[in-house]
């Protein structure tokens, strides 16, 4: 089924970097890209060319890399597929391939070297031009009813410059993502982004408010990132760009954060991709009644053997 899109928005293009190797889901990633892996019965990258769609970005460019091919095979047609659907008269299947074909327009570049997140970002710049524009991870699934991305378009149509998605987040694990230091505003769910720092120690983050993978990007951060030396791990570190621009809002206008409340499912984390599988099945109308059930009874029959 084709997405309604909303009225057209100043931010037309996305960006989905998707050349990372998966190496935390080997042997299941040795020939399969980890965003094809599926949650439920879609694969990962689906839900998220999916919230592109319902914030109404029309232009998805994906950053692939070697062995990714199933990422364009997905979202393009597949006649004999379909053809053999339509001789059963499968309408139902026939419209779930469908669907991931009428999403949006899809284009495709490899990013060669992987040589970080701020690389890959780069790597889009000779097709998204002098537009503002939208980053999402493919490893972030967030829950359609939550609409994360398109609030912050909304804010970045209000204030300009860039805007990055924060989650609260225990102290002790603020060392596993970038972390921004803030101001409040007259907003109860937006902040101004006065420093960034990629993955610091838990004893200097000047906060708890971790970036999670949802950027709205002025694009002055391109030059920035053409001038921004390797980082933490040899990367060329996004965080290390925004920094940058929110210290000199001249080059690109100011950083803003939005403190995102609702549901996100980390799926680049082996237990965190099972808890998203359980969680979105049980809320499934058509699945959920039945795995509930047997869930209740799994749990029961496991816990008093000793599996807490």
């Amino acid at each position: 089924m084709k997405h309604t899109l909303p009225p057209t928005r100043a931010v037309t293009k996305a960006v989905i970097p998707a050349a990372g190797l998966g190496t935390r889901f080997l042997p299941a990633t040795k020939a399969t890209p980890k965003e094809m892996l599926p949650v439920v019965d879609k694969p990962a990258i689906q839900y998220v060319v999916e919230e592109t769609a319902t914030a109404g970005l029309t232009d998805v460019l994906m950053i692939t890399g070697r062995n990714k091919r199933a990422l364009e095979d997905h979202f393009d047609r597949n006649f004999e597929l379909e053809q053999a659907l339509i001789k059963k008269g499968d309408k139902q299947r026939l419209a779930k391939v469908r669907a991931s074909n009428d999403l949006t327009t899809m284009h495709y570049v490899r990013q060669g070297d992987p040589r970080g997140l701020g690389h890959a970002v780069l790597c889009a710049a000779p097709h998204v031009g002098a537009q503002p524009f939208a980053v999402l991870l493919g490893d972030d699934l967030i829950d359609p009813r939550d609409p994360l991305l398109s609030r912050m378009l909304d804010v970045h149509e209000h204030e300009g410059g860039s805007v990055v998605a924060l989650m609260e987040t225990e102290p002790s694990q603020i060392h596993l993502y970038g972390c921004a230091a803030v101001q409040n505003t007259a907003d109860p769910d937006v902040v101004k982004v006065t420093g960034l720092v990629e993955k610091p120690d838990p004893a200097e983050a000047p906060s708890n408010y971790a970036i999670i993978g949802r950027y709205v990007l002025d694009p002055a951060v391109f030059e920035v990132l053409r001038e921004t030396a390797p980082g933490r791990g040899g990367e060329i570190q996004l965080t290390d760009a925004l920094q940058k621009l929110a210290a000199d809002e001249k080059t690109g206008g100011p950083v803003h954060g939005v403190v995102f409340k609702g549901r996100r499912y980390d799926t680049g984390d082996r237990v965190d991709y099972l808890r998203a599988i359980v969680q979105l099945a049980c809320e499934r109308e058509d699945l959920g009644p039945e795995f509930r059930n047997w869930l209740v009874r799994h749990v029961a029959e496991t816990v008093p053997s000793g599996i807490a």
